[in-house]
């Protein structure tokens, strides 16, 4: 086991990245965690506040990645520091994207439906870290072979293809496909093919004049809406909380 750890970890260079990972995940947990016993009104916790204004952790949680961030690039991806510097930065990325939809509209909906968007975010964040670790790195071109180096143009021009349809999912209003095509070249092409989303930037533009291609649209994000959001929904409830509007009153 320290074998394949030193040679598939240590080695290339993803110890950082791991670590980063790992103090990432911990430190949604832990945060989601504590804010869910002082919603409950348990254990020692409670929200701080200076001169009447609440400090969300989102703030310590910037101070961090910056530092975290910063560091990283300046040291490499071998060595104490850069392990160091990657701990800071996944602490720091775990707090900000907890309040990742306090951000995204500038209002305190930790608690509220729009919250949700925090939990869908940091899983998509942790699943994409993970297809990193796991080697799917499609800008890696100094790991090339010889061989493999001797067809670079093809490499960059399969990559410039499929920046394109990542580009075509996001106008298509599929942004969590667009993010793991951006790692999986067919993820995107297969999204970049298929019906965009009724509301997307896509469907206004070029489904303006076509009803039966608008109505198919409508139909298969209602379908599959109707599939997945009870047991997404179930799962984000689990991981983060439900909001406030849903939780059993006593």
């Amino acid at each position: 086991m320290g074998h394949w750890f030193s040679r598939n970890i240590v080695e290339p260079g993803k110890l950082p990245t791991l670590l980063a990972l790992a103090s990432f995940v911990l430190t949604f947990a832990l945060t989601r965690t504590v804010t869910r016993l002082i919603r409950a009104g348990k254990g020692p916790f409670r929200n701080i506040s200076t001169g009447g204004t609440h400090i969300h952790h989102v703030v310590p949680g910037v101070v961090l990645t910056v530092i975290g961030g910063f560091g990283a690039v300046g040291s490499g991806r071998h060595g104490v520091t850069a392990s160091v510097c990657a701990v800071i930065f996944g602490l720091g990325a775990g707090l900000v994207l907890d309040e990742f939809a306090l951000i995204l509209h500038l209002h305190d909906v930790y608690w509220t439906e729009q919250g949700r968007q925090s939990v869908e975010v940091v899983v998509l964040a942790a699943a994409l870290a993970l297809l990193v670790l796991s080697g799917f790195s499609p800008l890696d071109v100094n790991s090339l072979t010889p061989e493999q180096e001797q067809g670079r143009g093809s490499v960059i021009a399969t990559l410039l293809f499929n920046f394109l349809f990542v580009l075509v999912t996001l106008f298509k209003g599929k942004l969590r496909l667009a993010l793991i095509g951006a790692l999986v070249p067919f993820v995107a092409l297969i999204a970049a093919i298929r019906l965009a989303r009724p509301d997307s930037p896509w469907a206004r533009r070029f489904y303006r004049g076509r009803p039966k291609a608008r109505a198919r649209s409508a139909l298969r994000a209602y379908r599959r809406d109707v599939r997945w959001a009870g047991p997404r929904r179930r799962i984000q409830d689990w991981i983060g909380g439900a909001p406030d509007d849903e939780r059993p009153h006593s």
